[in-house]
């Protein structure tokens, strides 16, 4: 455990941070990023570790690392050479590239050069069809390439420089590259802003000048901002727009219900329940209003739902995979299976003779035994229920065998 550096592990406690507190585990994909940025691949230290800081066993972990395959389980050079031999890219020349790559390097799939530099492999799609055959270097492209072209990349890796991808930023380590995985900025100087887009990627942005389409008060000099910059904008605007809020207008007063003309003494209607019956002059006549349940219980707690009001998601599941706990029968949607009579034989007939119909032959052949006397033969003895000799069918031999 001793490989991992102190900033390795403060790197964990942060990225483990961006998760709630239930949800660590969640964690563990870029983790195997970090760890992998450390050795250069995940090896059974770096297993260990995640492990150890999600709570989690070692084969949790392993089922993990080894499903990826942008996990490496064995040492990987600088840099990793991706060539695409997928369909689309192997039509279009993808093969020939690796091939001539292969020869080149003197290593196969997954293989490393004995200087420890560049690491071939397929790559079953690059997810840049319109750009194939494409290879990538740390998962930074390069489209349209063939075998000349790759050739010459992958000796300006040999000897020490970074060629400039068709897309994307500077090219960096792998270790970099998996920092960046994980989470983190790439530091480099100026590194992001090397590189440029691909003319699809600008395919919008030119069609919005053509026409002349453009976002109001849009200024393209603008900084992008820090999240920390980001988050205290949001706050300050927040509360404004609370201060800016008119106070609620008070409520009008209630005007006091006039008194009933006739004072004749009148006997309120018969009490109910919360409620008192009372009898009195024209002023106070009637009975007192119902009592709410505050009132009533002299509790102020929330009404809650009663632990059996479950969401329709629930109780669509109970009814597919019902437990020990769960009533079939009550469960919504659910029939219980009813056993009725035996299908009387006409019905029998009938049923096979709309099967017959329904269902013609595809040719004049007929499967082995399919004899319309021998069926004829069948039903009547169904309909009978005996069998051939007239006897009952449970008094079949005891060899099995019947006539």
């Amino acid at each position: 455990m001793s490989v991992f550096t102190e900033e390795t592990r403060l790197r964990a406690r942060e990225i483990i941070a961006r998760y709630p507190a239930d949800r660590s585990r969640s964690a563990l994909l870029p983790l195997l990023h970090l760890v992998q940025s450390e050795e250069g691949y995940v090896s059974p230290a770096g297993v260990e570790f995640c492990a150890e800081v999600l709570g989690l066993n070692k084969a949790q972990v392993g089922a993990v690392a080894t499903f990826y395959t942008m996990y490496k389980r064995k040492p990987s050079g600088d840099y990793l050479v991706s060539v695409c031999t997928n369909t689309m890219c192997d039509v279009l020349g993808g093969q020939a590239v690796y091939d001539a790559l292969a020869e080149h390097l003197g290593v196969g799939h997954e293989e490393t050069t004995a200087d420890g530099k560049i690491t071939l492999e397929h790559a079953e799609c690059l997810a840049a069809c319109d750009y194939g055959p494409v290879m990538t270097v740390n998962y930074d492209f390069f489209d349209n390439v063939e075998p000349q072209g790759a050739l010459g990349v992958v000796q300006e890796l040999q000897a020490g420089g970074r060629p400039m991808p068709t897309r994307g930023a500077r090219l960096c380590t792998l270790k970099e590259m998996a920092v960046q995985l994980a989470g983190f900025a790439d530091e480099r100087d100026g590194a992001v802003a090397d590189g440029g887009p691909g003319a699809p990627t600008l395919r919008g942005l030119r069609l919005a000048e053509e026409h002349g389409i453009a976002v109001p008060g849009f200024d393209p000099k603008t900084p992008i901002r820090s999240k920390a910059e980001a988050d205290r904008a949001a706050a300050e605007a927040k509360a404004k727009a609370e201060a800016e809020k008119p106070a609620p207008a008070p409520e009008p007063a209630k005007a006091a219900e006039p008194a009933k003309a006739d004072g004749a003494d009148k006997t309120a209607e018969p009490a109910r329940a919360g409620t008192t019956a009372t009898t009195g002059t024209a002023g106070n006549a009637g009975a007192a209003e119902p009592a709410t349940p505050a009132a009533a219980s002299g509790s102020t707690a929330p009404d809650v739902k009663a632990p059996d009001d479950k969401s329709p998601q629930v109780r669509t599941a109970e009814t597919r995979q019902p437990d020990a706990s769960t009533p079939v029968p009550d469960a919504p949607g659910t029939k219980v299976p009813v056993d009725g009579p035996a299908p009387a034989p006409r019905d029998a007939r009938a049923a096979e003779a709309a099967g017959a119909a329904a269902n013609p032959p595809a040719g004049d052949g007929k499967p082995a035994g399919d004899a319309a006397g021998a069926q004829e033969r069948n039903l009547k003895e169904a309909e009978a229920g005996t069998d051939a000799d007239g006897a009952d069918p449970a008094d079949a031999s005891g060899t099995g065998v019947r006539k």
